[in-house]
């Protein structure tokens, strides 16, 4: 589910996955955005190239600040996001982004309720755990759901909050959280998303919304 984009003049290579474009699609030009748990910098490095934003990242991986340096992205701390964002300013981003980081989280309300007090908008992404092919895996075998969204066994999988459509809407609203937008996706045998409108809880693999405080 990995595109590769482009190959820096240093050799770095920049991927993002399918989703990454619906995500970049969404930010305004020249704004400040903070993207937590930002790996490597990809998502990052391509906002700051594409919509000429103010960018800066937090990540709890040494190795991956690194690789974010690397790519330019000098603005990138070293954070343990299940700590919150205390050093940041009320409505200090325009947007606060958590891409497929949700479901490892251990406060996840916590976190949520933080990036909507730092950020104007907050973009999230997460996997659909009401998706057909986890549903039959369960029903029909018996067994903890793989899939490329959820590719773990469940002895060693970072997973530990999974959630489905219906679960993140009500969360959503129990975080004082306005959806702005929904936007459902199924992964393509060619590793493509395609936005679903038909029975999303169970045909969309994966979710992006963007919400702001009520």
């Amino acid at each position: 589910m990995i595109e590769e984009i482009k190959k820096e003049d240093n050799g770095t290579v920049i991927r993002l996955a399918p989703e990454h474009k619906i995500i970049i699609d969404l930010v305004e030009e020249g704004s400040r955005v903070m993207d937590l748990g930002c790996g490597k910098g990809d998502l990052l490095k391509a906002l700051k190239d594409a919509k000429k934003v103010r960018a800066e990242g937090i990540d709890l991986d040494e190795e991956a600040i690194q690789a974010c340096v690397a790519k330019g992205l000098f603005n990138v701390h070293h954070g343990n996001l299940d700590e919150g964002l205390a050093d940041y300013a009320d409505k200090s981003c325009d947007y606060v982004i958590l891409t497929n980081t949700i479901q490892v989280l251990h406060r996840p309300m916590f976190l949520i309720k933080e990036m909507a007090r730092v950020g104007k908008k907050c973009i999230i992404s997460l996997p659909n755990f009401g998706h057909w092919w986890v549903r039959s895996q369960l029903m029909l075998k018996g067994r903890m759901p793989k899939s490329p969204r959820l590719p773990y066994e469940w002895y060693d999988t970072p997973n530990i909050h999974l959630a489905t459509v219906i679960d993140f809407r009500d969360f959503c609203e129990a975080a004082n959280l306005q959806i702005l937008k929904e936007i459902c996706l199924r992964t393509t045998g060619e590793g493509k998303c395609r936005i679903v409108h038909f029975k999303p809880n169970f045909f969309a693999d994966a979710v992006i919304y963007l919400v702001e405080e009520k």
